[in-house]
């Protein structure tokens, strides 16, 4: 009657038919066996030994056919569990929550860098069909195929096989949820989160040897990267998208006031025209029509000059410190011929505060010093996610003399504004509001 080598939980499995040479010891940095392991079974597993020597067998029970031998088996099993629970550094907590994930990582990175959504979504289809090939393989979970059930390998085989669908279920389970909870930016605390579920169905697995497979684990990790970009992508598109349309709109009615004011024009020149022509009739003359015909003469060249240089506009500096707070500007374009009304519409519902001018200078070529602008203050701008937004930590003098640098003189700039609205606002507010005399957004400031 041959024996076979039986190894404890945590020692690695010796080939088919193996026998320890003379002298063998176990390595001192496997795990101690359970209690009652019995390290050698009979091949028909009837009659196996506890001895450590193949030449002295002992038969006794297995843990399956002597209850005691079971408790005490999962008794061991459960120990060897917790020390190795007990031996992991460097786990951390599991963080999922998305604004502190955000604060903590900084502005997005791309996992893996494509031009559209569109792309995204291209490779995303091309990645589950390789997901669902390595299921269908049989390539997504490692099981042995050694295990025997009554002593049966074939039914061990197939009590195997159950068991990884089972695993293999859950994991995919958890993966699914945490793509479908997936929001842009806090990727990271989802592929923590996967992993964490990886390593408890390992562990769960760890008796029959079988956990996920690396590669397929990889797959997922790379599906969840992948979604999390297309998700960023596609926002950034929504939002470039939205912009467009509003620059469009805004075009749109540049343009009509511009096309107002030509036929307006046109009607005031034929009209001092008309009046002239019946004077010269007449043998006289009028200096006063005919200095009302030069300027409009000249409206009309500056209106054709807007209409036809769509750089040209209004840079303006603006402040808001009911709804921000001190040291925080906006600072925009228009091409509009009464920028005022921009920044009327800028003072809607959307702020509790009319906004305050601090200057609005007109620039033949609006675009690139607006750019200009921008690029200076872009390290201190309040949203470092989308730059496309125009509001920086910065005092109006420091804007001011930015200006001067790049225009040389500006005609007309005011550093302090009353903050009329905001100032005869705070002395109605609760006590508990304006106690230190602050707005509420003057946390915002950059210290």
């Amino acid at each position: 009657m041959g024996l076979i080598f039986n190894p404890p939980p945590g020692w690695p499995k010796p080939p088919p038919g193996w026998q320890p040479p003379a002298g063998w010891t176990r390595d001192p940095t496997w795990p101690e066996p359970p209690a009652g392991w019995q390290l050698w079974l009979s091949d028909d597993a009837t009659a196996p030994s506890e001895a450590v020597e193949p030449s002295e067998p002992e038969p006794v029970a297995t843990p399956e056919q002597n209850p005691n031998a079971r408790v005490a088996f999962l008794e061991a099993e459960n120990a060897e569990l917790r020390r190795a629970l007990a031996a992991r550094d460097g786990d951390q907590p599991i963080e999922l929550d998305d604004a502190r994930v955000l604060q903590a990582v900084g502005i997005y990175r791309y996992h893996h860098p494509l031009e559209s959504a569109a792309a995204y979504k291209g490779r995303l289809e091309g990645l589950e069909t390789r997901i669902a090939d390595s299921i269908r393989e049989g390539q997504a979970i490692v099981k042995s195929d050694l295990f025997t059930l009554n002593n049966s390998l074939a039914q061990g085989r197939r009590m195997t096989t159950d068991l990884g669908k089972l695993m293999l279920r859950a994991y995919n389970a958890e993966a699914d949820n945490v793509i479908r909870s997936l929001r842009a930016g806090n990727v990271e605390a989802a592929k923590r989160r996967l992993e964490a579920s990886r390593t408890a169905i390992a562990r769960l697995g760890a008796l029959m040897e079988m956990h996920i497979n690396d590669a397929f684990h990889a797959l997922r990790i790379e599906e969840i990267e992948l979604t999390a970009d297309w998700l960023m992508k596609k926002q950034e598109e929504r939002e470039a998208a939205r912009e467009e349309r509003a620059r469009l709109r805004e075009e749109a009615r540049v343009q009509r006031e511009l096309d107002e004011e030509r036929a307006r024009l046109d009607k005031e020149r034929a009209h001092l025209t008309n009046a002239l022509d019946a004077l010269r009739a007449q043998g006289r003359d009028d200096a006063d029509l005919i200095e009302r015909l030069a300027a409009v003469d000249q409206a009309i060249e500056q209106n054709d000059y807007r209409a036809a240089n769509i750089r040209a506009g209004y840079i303006y500096v603006i402040s808001n410190e009911g709804a921000f707070g001190l040291g925080v500007v906006k600072i925009g374009l228009t091409r509009r011929l009464e920028p005022a009304e921009r920044i009327a519409e800028l003072s809607g519902a959307s702020v509790p505060f009319r906004f305050d001018v601090h200057a609005l200078f007109f620039s033949e070529d609006a675009v690139t010093l607006e750019n200009e602008l921008h690029k200076h203050f872009a390290a201190r701008a309040l949203n470092q996610a989308n730059p496309r937004k125009e509001f920086f930590f910065a005092t109006p003098g420091e804007v001011r003399d930015v200006l001067l640098q790049r225009v040389g003189s500006i005609l007309e700039f005011t550093e302090t504004v009353e903050a009329a609205e905001y100032r005869q606002s705070m002395g109605a507010w609760p006590q508990s509001r304006r106690s230190d005399g602050e707005p509420p957004g003057r946390s915002l400031g950059p210290g």
